[in-house]
């Protein structure tokens, strides 16, 4: 079995590709990808934000110890690790977004309803992110505005370096936005280390370890887990070592630096609340200069909302063709509004929600598709020509394999995530980890039995087909001889 990786495009005969529209229904060409130093930049504003200090803070309110963050941490990151690398390589290999992968394994309709997850989950965090800006803001400067029309109002500015396709998205990371995310976080983490002494390394923990696990593993692998990863590396080199490294390097830094820095923090001031951390931050790593720290925030939030908005743009443009900048203006302003809404929720709330919901949703569609491209494959010892579009009228409606392992998968992880009211009995281990487990073991038996019974239906329509050709040829042969 081999994968064959995108040489050159191949349309879609049932939409073509119009310039200007970042190859939303065709394989990338070798010849647009970017650097991995590239790739880098812009995973590291796409899983380094704010919200990883302040977590920090959340974690020492609960009482877990510096060494239980930085173990629970680094072993949720290779976790991540090791289902973001394939999910990357993927679609560094094959060119081709999320949507147009995901028809092959799920189906025409099926492929729509993946598209549908991704949305409104893309549609939440945006919503979050642009809220927690405007929260941010309103902390540094006490503005009189309330946080609602603030929060509506940032939603719909994030959209403007979308209107420019993957290439704003992608310099503004690159020139801007990790430049100065990893300026301002390593400078405040190098000034926090002393403050912290060494016996914090050995204290005594007063919550067990499972139970920091399972509220770390959520965090982490429900903020920096994006479903979706093959929207973003098509465009980049199909070279498995240029895709692991970027993505460990960016994963160090968002997710085991920057909420240490938020706990050694909290530690120090001890301040726990999330208004509060921001103004601390401020006055400690800017010296209380409102304006560098709203700049930082500002660019670090405008970057994470730009990968949301292109994921979005490019579910939409997997259900049905639309112009890319009216769906990019739409978008924002259902943003806009959801923003608006989350405001009356409460942000911790809202955050710890939506990453529970979006680690088990989004990852579990592309865990099906690796189980298909890298193991169903091998096994069955078929080939799949990556670079091939498929077209959506010669698919099935749905791949019913796929669809019941995500709908198992679903089921469990949502059950064991606790964010439904009555389900905190079933709030035990790593519910992400868990529901992707159910996928795999779920599929793989329905796509091997799949497999054997159009093996059979094909024989056996071989046979018939014979046969009536043998009929046919006898009954000649009876009219020639009479």
């Amino acid at each position: 079995m081999q994968l064959k990786p995108a040489q050159q495009t191949r349309q879609a005969p049932d939409t073509p590709q119009k310039a200007g529209e970042d190859h939303s229904r065709e394989a990338v060409p070798l010849t647009e990808r970017r650097s991995a130093a590239t790739m880098g930049l812009l995973w590291i504003t796409m899983v380094t934000a704010f919200p990883s200090v302040l977590i920090g803070f959340q974690w020492y309110k609960e009482g877990l110890t510096l060494s239980q963050v930085i173990i629970c941490t680094a072993l949720s990151c290779l976790v991540l690790l090791a289902y973001s690398v394939p999910s990357a390589y993927l679609g560094a290999l094959s060119g081709l977004p999320y949507g147009l992968l995901s028809r092959k394994v799920f189906g025409r309709w099926g492929s729509r309803l993946v598209s549908c997850n991704l949305l409104w989950i893309f549609i939440a965090w945006y919503s979050l992110a642009a809220l927690l800006l405007a929260d941010a803001l309103n902390g540094l400067f006490h503005c009189n505005i309330p946080v609602m029309y603030m929060a509506a109002g940032l939603a719909v500015l994030m959209a403007f370096n979308n209107f420019f396709g993957f290439s704003g998205v992608a310099n503004f990371a690159r020139y801007l936005a990790a430049p100065l995310l990893l300026g301002m976080v390593g400078y405040t983490f190098f000034k926090v280390v002393p403050t912290c002494p060494t016996t914090a390394l050995s204290a005594i923990p007063h919550v067990s370890f499972l139970t920091a696990l399972t509220s770390v593993s959520g965090f982490v692998i429900g903020f920096a887990v994006w479903g979706n990863e093959a929207d973003y590396w098509r465009y980049g080199k199909t070279n498995k070592w240029l895709t692991a490294l970027p993505l460990t390097i960016a994963l160090l830094i968002g997710q085991i630096i920057f909420p240490i820095t938020g706990w050694m923090i909290s530690r120090l001031s001890g301040i726990t609340d999330y208004g509060a951390a921001t103004n601390y931050i401020n006055v400690y790593a800017f010296g209380g200069i409102a304006a560098i720290a709203a700049i930082v925030l500002a660019v670090a939030y405008f970057a994470c909302n730009d990968s949301n908005l292109y994921g979005m743009i490019n579910a939409v443009e997997n259900i049905k063709k639309l112009p890319h900048h009216g769906v990019c203006a739409v978008l924002a302003i259902v943003c806009a509004g959801l923003a608006a809404w989350l405001s009356t929720a409460g942000i911790a709330k809202s955050l710890e929600a939506i990453a529970s919901l979006n680690c088990v949703f989004l990852p579990t569609v592309t865990v099906i598709m690796l189980c298909e491209f890298f193991m169903i494959s091998r096994l069955l010892g078929q080939s799949h020509d990556l670079s091939h579009v498929p077209d959506a009228a010669s698919l099935p409606v749905v791949r019913w394999p796929a669809f019941i392992a995500l709908f198992a998968a679903g089921f469990v992880g949502v059950l064991t995530s606790g964010v439904i009211p009555g389900t905190e009995a079933f709030h035990v281990g790593v519910c992400s980890v868990q529901a992707w487990l159910t996928a795999i073991v779920v599929y793989m038996p329905l796509r091997v039995l799949e497999h054997r019974r159009s093996v059979a239906t094909a024989t056996t329509n071989t046979k018939r087909y014979i046969e009536k050709l043998w009929a046919t040829e006898a009954a000649q042969s009876v009219e020639l001889l009479k």
